[in-house]
């Protein structure tokens, strides 16, 4: 066989074994990264109900524990009825902070326009109907230093206590002020905001219209909460 023949077979054979190698870290790897981002949507469905601080690293399988311990995850119809696990394309998830089989809050996702691409998180609501429980964002493109901040704690934790609704109780929404609230909202719409983040007038305007979107379409099941206890489906 003349140098160039072994030349090229040795190429060939080292090309097919990086390739296997590539494909069986892949595929090895694939279980994990599901897992990781499983647990990353996890670890924020719990911090949107304060049942995860984040300055508190939990090892893996602690979160997991946690959240099958305290969630359990159903969809809700147009009506607000809740409906047990998945119950088709027409149904909007929700989950539910349970305590004692009872619902203690509920979790919506989020996922509003930003500036720059898309934000996306959880808005948990007390079992009032009214009261935000929290709110956490784990996906986001805005400028670090600027829009950036409310991927952080100091931002987020200005959202527990906030109402959903105006002192008549009617429906209002929760959303970030142009600058601080006691500033720039007249005291009687001062509950539905939080103080905005300076030199982050879009995301603070771009988030306030998504969270409004979300919580309308979420608005029958708040009202079925506003109404009275809730009683959860079986079988979720």
């Amino acid at each position: 066989m003349s140098d160039q023949s072994t030349s090229i077979a040795f190429t060939v054979a080292i090309a097919l074994v990086c390739g296997l190698l590539l494909t069986g870290a892949a595929t090895g790897l694939k279980e994990r990264k599901l897992r990781n981002v499983a647990v990353d949507r996890q670890k924020n469905i719990l911090k949107s109900v304060g049942l995860f601080d984040p300055d508190r690293p939990a090892a893996v399988a602690q979160i997991e524990q946690l959240y099958q311990d305290s969630i359990r995850c159903d969809a809700v119809d147009g009506t607000g009825r809740i409906v047990a696990g998945d119950s088709g394309a027409e149904a909007l998830p929700v989950c539910f902070y349970v305590k004692g089989n009872q619902p203690a809050a509920y979790i919506l996702p989020v996922d509003s326009r930003g500036l720059w691409g898309r934000i996306r998180g959880y808005l948990a609501i007390e079992k009032d109907g009214k009261t935000v429980a929290g709110f956490s964002v784990y996906n986001h493109n805005e400028t670090p230093g600027l829009g950036g901040e409310i991927e952080k704690p100091w931002f987020q934790k200005n959202f527990v206590g906030k109402r959903i609704v105006d002192e008549t109780g009617a429906f209002a929404a929760v959303g970030i002020a142009k600058g601080k609230v006691t500033d720039a909202i007249a005291a009687d719409r001062q509950a539905n905001y939080v103080d905005g983040i300076s030199g982050a007038t879009l995301t603070g305007k771009f988030l306030t219209g998504g969270l409004k979107e979300v919580l309308l379409d979420y608005e029958p099941l708040s009202e079925q909460f506003r109404a009275g206890p809730v009683s959860l489906p079986a079988g979720g």
